[in-house]
């Protein structure tokens, strides 16, 4: 079972950064396709951003020129950094993978993903 391990999240104010960080003990992270979703409260679950394992990004429009998947594979942990923050990106974001590769065309519907972390929060003030 792979499990997802998420960090990084915090309260900030808004036009500021935080990079999310989640690792993936006991399994190679750029093997896999793997997304960061977010679900404020009282609304639907967003795709942000996913990667594939070529290294291709997709980016959510709502924060595209501001957030940057990555995935670091020294550390094995895949990341977000998350620039100009706006009070809207408040939420908590989930690290998610999925068993398939998707030759670029990565969704941002979590329903492609099989495997989640436990969330962490992110807030923005303003």
């Amino acid at each position: 079972q792979v499990q997802l391990v998420e960090s990084g999240g915090g309260s900030v104010q808004a036009g500021g950064s935080l990079r999310l960080s989640c690792a993936v003990p006991g399994y190679t992270a750029s093997t896999y396709t793997m997304a960061w979703l977010r679900q404020a409260p009282g609304k639907a679950r967003e795709g942000v951003a996913g990667i594939d394992s070529d290294g291709s990004t997709s980016n959510a429009d709502s924060v595209k020129g501001r957030f940057t998947i990555s995935q670091d594979n020294a550390a094995n942990t895949l990341r977000l950094q998350m620039n100009s923050l706006k009070p809207e990106d408040t939420a908590m974001y989930y690290c998610a993978a999925s068993q398939y590769t998707f030759g670029g065309a990565i969704p941002l519907n979590g329903a492609y993903y099989h495997y989640w972390g436990q969330g962490t929060q992110v807030t923005v003030s303003s």
